[in-house]
């Protein structure tokens, strides 16, 4: 599924190859591939997993590419990174008794870059996808679908997708949440008027003026949008969610069980927890760490 820039990119929906296709929600119903994590011990800690080389240079080369609030982006004025990813990716390195070392990159780029070695992992809000599973392997860490947002107050009543039928709505041309939006409008006796916005924001202006009621934006972004603008509400329903992944080359297999281990450790301590608290998305937080969306 495309990924979606919805503060500053258009949305739209392109047919490329495996290393390029864009993150953001997974499509439903996918079955997960063989080869998940081999057998570890039990009561092994996940710094006991890192592989000798990485232990030996003391550092995890993590990539992100970041424009996707509040999953990555630079802090204001400055370069630095910061966001979900970004903040687990440096609690996952403690874990692992390492320093991190993060860069930011293009997102076509990351699943070539972790192939050729230039970094270990690579956490960009990637759908965990079985297409991308041909090239590597997923620490599955978050869960994210779209959900409906409407005006502060919520002045329709809106409770669901099929309380959006016969009203106005507006999707971004594109999206997969247009693509939601039509599901439903095709089961409606009295169908939407439905308008298409060039992405989130200018969607949300038509909520503003009143000519539309609701729209259906990525669970995350949702958040955010609403928790910096105080104008809108988001329905805590997610639809179509999928899991966003770790992306870890195939042939780093001993590395991929220490990052799930240090994953879990993460969400058994509530330390994973705090930082989706922190950046208001704990709607789409995980109860285990999973490789390849096994459960």
């Amino acid at each position: 599924m495309l990924r979606k820039r919805a503060l500053h990119v258009v949305i739209g929906l392109v047919t490329i190859s495996i290393a390029a296709t864009g993150c953001g929600r997974s499509a439903s119903g996918q079955t997960p591939q063989s080869g998940g994590a081999a057998s570890v011990a039990a009561d092994a800690k996940a710094a006991d997993l890192v592989p000798a080389d990485i232990k030996a240079k003391g550092s995890l080369r993590v990539a992100t590419a970041e424009g996707y609030p509040p999953m990555e982006m630079y802090k204001a004025g400055t370069q630095d990174l910061t966001g979900v990813d970004p903040e687990l990716a440096a609690a996952i390195a403690g874990r692992l008794g390492l320093k991190l070392d993060i860069t930011n990159a293009s997102f076509p780029g990351l699943i070539p870059g972790l192939q050729a070695d230039r970094w270990d992992l690579a956490m960009s809000s990637m759908s965990d996808t079985e297409e991308r599973r041909k090239a590597v392997d997923f620490v599955d860490y978050f869960q994210a679908g779209g959900s409906i947002m409407v005006a502060k107050g919520n002045p329709a009543a809106v409770k669901d997708l099929a309380d959006l039928c016969g009203r106005a709505v507006v999707l971004a041309k594109g999206s997969s949440n247009l693509a939601i939006g039509e599901g439903q409008n095709a089961t409606c006796a009295k169908k939407m008027t439905i308008s298409q916005s060039e992405d989130a924001p200018t969607g949300l202006l038509q909520i503003d003026a009143g000519r539309a009621v609701a729209t259906i934006v990525d669970y995350p972004v949702a958040k955010m949008l609403a928790q910096e603008s105080g104008k809108y509400e988001v329905l805590e329903a997610q639809y179509e969610a999928g899991p966003w992944g770790i992306a870890i080359d195939k042939k780093d297999s001993q590395l991929r069980d220490a990052v799930q281990r240090a994953l879990q450790e993460l969400i058994d301590s509530g330390d994973y927890t705090k930082i989706l608290e922190k950046w208001g998305v704990t709607g789409s937080a995980i109860q285990a760490a999973t490789v390849n969306d096994q459960k």
